[in-house]
């Protein structure tokens, strides 16, 4: 592998020159840039890990193409125990990273294009196959990251894409050549496009025989002349612009994916880089794989995070001196047993693995798709079980500049301190922490504003009657209620 660590990663990306926007303002460095670095931290991790020997088995893989190892990221599944692998490699790089490490959708991409491409030769004697090999060990030796775009703009939604008034709401062929296609129209929010190596571009629904210019699958690198990307607005952003460690919760690595716009201006796809030009009846299956790869990496990664936010509540309940109380206790246990058992949906959806006829291996698609809706649900309810323990601070807590403030810092560290031994900064920093893992202020003040949720349910439980609703289950059980004997006095 030509890039083999997380140094070599970022030093790679500097040597690319593609055009990209964030507030109105062209990115010179996505290494150095404090909008993009955190993400590129991120997904260097991915790189890292190959190196570590405890993790090597599971962060690299022997190449059924070329024998050689390589980056797990690139690796086409080849039995259950590669889509297993995956699975435990994400849920440890959720751990350490704590957000979207933006490697997984081009790494489903591939798996999914690969075993398509496969069958529309079988069926039509097109050599796609071969095309998308030799690109492939190409990825694969250099170990570059490569961004899946698959989501187009749609426009009017209630029309299809030959009937959009503009018909650059979806990706699609402007001309042909004898040497290859030109492209036009948009990709959004695109995880991790900021700072891949190569654009994979897919259809993002199933089409039919009148929409064959857009019946499109092709390699295109990420500096490609017409290329523009425009990075998005994130939470707190603003924080992390002006360098405000502590606030920002998470410094060195993003708080969500690093998503972007990507628009393509009339971009040439040379013949040997286009993987699927249009053949509509395979659309559907190949958006119907990646979406189950897709679906079943989320019962890892989000496990992960998982793992980090419940240590963070744990740690903060500690800090705060309510760490043994039953109720806080029950609240971290129903965390864990969300996050358990979402992550046994995602290895099962894993062990339920088959094989296609390209010999590639595809997860079990329905409890792909269960293990997705769960995702859905359980981390929203680990993320408002983590704000509930956490309490309203993390919401309403001061400023790192009024904690370093010569004027008003002592306040700060008065009144923000918990139990002794610990340090005042430890209970912002993780407060802080758990903000930009939940979502923060809308969610903290609809749980704390007027009360904790534990101090209502002390007043349910109050003013529930069950000495009333007592009784009525006595009359239906034909029990006699007995009156209380009166206390005789001295």
């Amino acid at each position: 592998m030509k890039i083999n660590t997380g140094a070599e990663y970022i030093e790679s990306l500097r040597k690319l020159n593609p055009k990209i926007y964030y507030k109105g303002k062209r990115i010179e460095d996505v290494t150095k840039h404090p909008a993009t670095s955190p993400h590129v931290r991120a997904a260097a991790m991915t790189y890292a890990l190959s190196n570590q020997k405890k993790y090597r088995d599971l962060a690299t893989a022997i190449s059924h193409l070329t024998r050689r190892r390589i980056s797990r990221f690139t690796h086409v599944h080849q039995n259950v125990e590669d889509l297993i692998k995956k699975i435990k490699l994400l849920r440890i790089l959720g751990q350490k990273t704590g957000t979207c490490f933006q490697r997984c959708v081009g790494f489903d991409g591939i798996n999914a294009v690969y075993s398509v491409v496969f069958e529309i030769d079988q069926k039509h004697g097109t050599d796609y196959f071969e095309r998308f090999k030799k690109w492939l060990r190409y990825i694969q030796d250099e170990n570059l990251m490569v961004v899946g775009a698959m989501t187009d703009p749609k426009g009017d939604r209630s029309k299809g894409p030959t009937d959009q008034d503009d018909p650059d709401q979806y990706l699609h062929v402007v001309d042909r050549r004898d040497d290859g296609i030109v492209i036009r129209g948009a990709k959004l929010h695109m995880t991790g496009a900021i700072n891949s190596h190569e654009i994979l571009v897919m259809p993002t629904t199933a089409l039919d025989e009148n929409a064959k210019d857009y019946a499109i699958v092709g390699a295109i690198p990420i500096d490609a002349p017409g290329v523009t990307l425009i990075f998005g607005r994130q939470a707190s952003d603003d924080r992390r612009d002006k360098r405000e460690y502590i606030d920002v919760g998470k410094s060195k690595f993003g708080v969500v994916g690093g998503e972007a716009v990507i628009a393509f201006d009339d971009v040439f796809i040379p013949k040997d880089r286009v993987f699927i030009d249009g053949e509509t009846s395979f659309t559907g299956i190949l958006v119907y794989r990646f979406a189950a790869h897709h679906r079943a990496n989320y019962g890892a990664c989000k496990t992960g995070l998982m793992d980090v936010l419940t240590g963070a509540v744990s740690y903060l309940a500690q800090i705060q001196g309510t760490a043994k109380r039953s109720h806080i206790k029950d609240k971290v246990t129903e965390m864990i047993h969300l996050c358990e058992t979402l992550y046994s949906s995602s290895i099962a959806c894993s062990v339920e693995g088959c094989q296609t006829p390209s010999g590639a291996y595809m997860v079990d698609t329905m409890l792909a798709n269960v293990c997705k809706q769960n995702v859905t649900r359980f981390h929203f309810e680990v993320a408002r079980l983590a704000t509930d323990i956490a309490g309203g601070f993390i919401a309403t807590m001061p400023s790192e500049y009024d904690l370093k403030s010569e004027e008003v810092g002592h306040i700060v560290r008065k009144y923000f301190s918990g139990v002794s031994e610990i340090p005042v900064e430890d209970r912002i920093k993780i407060g802080r922490l758990i903000e930009a893992m939940t979502g923060g202020t809308a969610m903290v003040e609809s749980m704390h504003g007027a009360g904790s949720p534990q101090a209502q349910r002390i007043m349910i439980f109050r003013e529930g009657k069950l000495d009333e609703k007592i009784k009525l289950a006595k009359a239906l059980a034909n029990i006699p209620n007995k009156k209380k004997k009166e206390k005789k006095s001295d």
